[in-house]
């Protein structure tokens, strides 16, 4: 069990760090001039939708009978998805 914990949290620090990479694509880009101001609404809207998903796949996880563990590695994944969609889209 502790080992699931383990690999959770590795899997949570990358997940930080892919996620400050996207911040940091963005920030070069707003300096550069290249973002209007869509990028700016679409920074709160991908967040809300992120969170929206991730609660709604947790929330479906456990009503089936899931434990506590692997819903939060499920929630980790939904980020992990929009997270490199973001890097993908920005890395152009």
């Amino acid at each position: 069990m502790y080992n699931f914990w383990i690999a959770l949290g590795f899997s949570a620090a990358r997940l930080g760090w892919e996620a400050q990479n996207v911040m940091a694509l963005r920030l070069m880009r707003m300096a550069a001039g290249r973002v209007g101001p869509t990028e700016a609404g679409l920074m709160i809207t991908e967040k809300i939708a992120a969170a929206a998903e991730a609660r709604a796949v947790a929330t479906t996880f456990m009503l089936e009978g899931g434990n506590g563990h692997t819903a939060a590695k499920k929630i980790v994944n939904a980020y992990k998805k929009r997270v490199r969609a973001n890097k993908r889209r920005l890395s152009e």
